[in-house]
């Protein structure tokens, strides 16, 4: 699942969290798992960003990047401080909240400028320290200020591995085997050049659909998860 959801990232510039999160907080837990997303998730913009600056729309990422760093304690906080059915059922819902982004079209609308920046900069900030799931946020603040696509796919790179980078220093690195850590990534490194050579031959909306799959199967899995184990 880790090449699978590092390839969609290189073919559709987004959601390599979005993908793992689930299979990933199953095999670890909800707490080691987000560490190991957010680890992989540094990895993937690591080989993103080279290919992404020249499109980077500077002022936009620096004003998401400033109030995401300053609200990552927070969300690196709150995931220490939840029982793990709570914490499982935040990064459930948050994931099913990524995947239903597209339908919040009239809040996104209230998302413009400076101001809009700021606040979508602080929620995704917190949502990736605490889950690694700041695309929503990121993806509501681009519709609502017409934020050309191109430019955000790029621009969201740089502020992935912002946010990344932080969240690996709040949260620390994984506690799972250095083996086991080492594979991922190796895993994800793998993806992602692979990525590279799909790029031109596999359709961005075939892609998509995959990724949709994954991700939907995911967070319902990691939501029901949480609900058994509350009232287990």
């Amino acid at each position: 699942m880790t090449v699978v959801a590092a390839i969609i990232q290189r073919v559709t510039g987004l959601a390599f969290v979005l993908v793992l999160i689930g299979p990933v907080v199953l095999a670890f837990g909800p707490v080691e798992g987000v560490t190991i997303a957010v680890l992989l998730a540094v990895i993937a913009s690591l080989f993103a960003v080279p290919g992404a600056w020249r499109e980077v729309d500077w002022p936009r990422t620096r004003w998401l990047l400033a109030a995401g760093l300053l609200a990552a304690p927070l969300g690196a906080l709150t995931s220490q401080l939840l029982p793990e059915p709570a914490l499982l059922l935040l990064i459930g819902a948050m994931g099913l909240i990524a995947l239903n982004a597209q339908r919040f079209g009239k809040l996104a609308a209230q998302l413009r400028g400076r101001g809009g920046a700021i606040g979508s900069g602080a929620l995704a900030g917190f949502m990736h320290a605490s889950s690694g799931l700041s695309g929503p946020a990121l993806a509501a603040y681009a519709l609502g200020d017409d934020w050309p696509q191109r430019r955000f796919a790029a621009s969201a790179q740089v502020v992935f591995l912002g946010y990344g980078a932080v969240s690996v220093a709040l949260r620390g690195l994984p506690s799972s085997p250095p083996w086991t850590v080492a594979v991922l990534a190796a895993c994800t490194a793998v993806g992602m050049l692979l990525g590279a050579w799909l790029t031109r031959r596999v359709p961005v909306h075939v892609a998509r659909r995959a990724m949709l799959l994954c991700a939907w199967a995911g967070a319902v899995v990691v939501l029901i998860r949480g609900i058994v184990s509350l009232f287990g």
